[in-house]
């Protein structure tokens, strides 16, 4: 799901709203997650799960071409642990066959 179908979906939920307005919507959300983030905030959505900041500490890595060492910086990367209904519900879902 890209973030116009999530657009559109909320539009059709929603007689009341306008693409415009769920447009609006979707991005504020966004935006105050990715915010927050930003800062370092944790965002809890009971029910799907949570946002937080992870420290990667510096390491030694390898270039796979040349094998070379390499030297990794420390950084802060997103993390998101799903909930347990959130969890559950994808658990329920058949496998997918095929490549």
């Amino acid at each position: 799901m890209t973030r116009s179908d999530l657009v559109e979906e909320l539009a059709a939920r929603f007689g009341q709203l306008t693409q415009r307005d769920a447009e609006l919507a979707v991005k504020t959300i966004l935006d105050a997650v990715g915010d927050a983030l930003v800062r370092g905030h944790r965002i809890e959505v009971r029910g799907f799960g949570s946002f937080s900041v992870t420290h990667r500490p510096p390491r030694l890595g390898r270039n796979p071409r040349s094998g070379a060492a390499v030297h990794i910086p420390p950084k802060r990367v997103p993390h998101f642990k799903p909930g347990k209904a959130l969890r559950e519900a994808v658990a329920q879902l058949p496998p997918e066959t095929g490549a």
